[in-house]
């Protein structure tokens, strides 16, 4: 077991050997989550041969510590909030709507950005990878599961390079497959397992979805090269 990925380049190539017989399967899709999930997803997506798009979920930072997840929102109104959390900081229920609000702000926002006009994928029926360069509590990963149940999807798979121990059992009840490259018991934040662990733009994220729509092998290769990636 490797201590750190080197960027979420190497960690989405050896993400990808591990789902290798999902590959070239016209029932497969590829669901990143901005932003840090998206050079993972793009690089799972290539390789397997499979469409790739976003879906936008949001933490519900707590007031004070926005690191800290009180919950999550997604796309499709789905709302995962942290019961144990809000209880033992004594979050008030208006300081959490305040909190929702601008989030769901931010979540329209990225959704115009990263889809513009354009329809969400169809799930319905479909294999669903999902993919985020990591999970610590798994409250934005959970809405994101969440939102995607409502579309019925035929599977679901989490598939992450290193998630919290437990979180990893936590997650694989409520998926039909959980992989992932590590799953160690002490476990502070995703970017401890990166050496590389800078912010990707949304710029970024517009071009790796433009480049795997296109499906240009030339594309592929100019991605490829120096790539910043981000948390959400």
């Amino acid at each position: 077991m490797r201590d750190v990925f080197r960027d979420r380049v190497e960690a989405g190539k050896l993400l990808a050997e591990r789902l290798a017989r999902y590959a070239h399967r016209n029932d497969v899709i590829v669901l990143g989550l901005p932003r840090g999930g998206v050079p993972v997803a793009f690089e799972v997506s290539t390789r397997l041969g499979a469409p790739l798009d976003v879906l936008v979920v949001r933490k519900l930072g707590a007031p004070g510590q926005p690191e800290l997840a009180m919950g999550a929102i997604s796309s499709g109104g789905v709302r995962v909030i942290d019961q144990d959390v809000v209880r033992l900081l004594r979050i008030s229920p208006g300081s959490l709507e305040a909190v929702a609000a601008r989030e769901e702000r931010e979540l329209q926002r990225r959704e115009q950005l990263y889809r513009g006009h354009g329809a969400p994928p169809e799930i319905r029926g479909k294999t669903v990878i999902l993919v985020d360069d990591g999970i610590a509590t798994g409250s934005t990963m959970r809405a994101a599961v969440r939102a995607l149940g409502r579309q019925h999807p035929a599977r679901l798979v989490i598939a992450v390079p290193t998630v919290a121990a437990a979180c990893y059992q936590e997650l694989s009840r409520e998926v039909d497959e959980m992989v992932a490259l590590m799953t160690p018991e002490e476990f502070f934040a995703v970017g401890q397992w990166y050496e590389d662990f800078s912010p990707t733009s949304d710029e970024e994220v517009t071009r790796l979805l433009e480049i795997a729509g296109h499906g240009s092998d030339a594309g592929r290769v100019q991605a490829a090269g120096p790539r910043q990636s981000s948390r959400s």
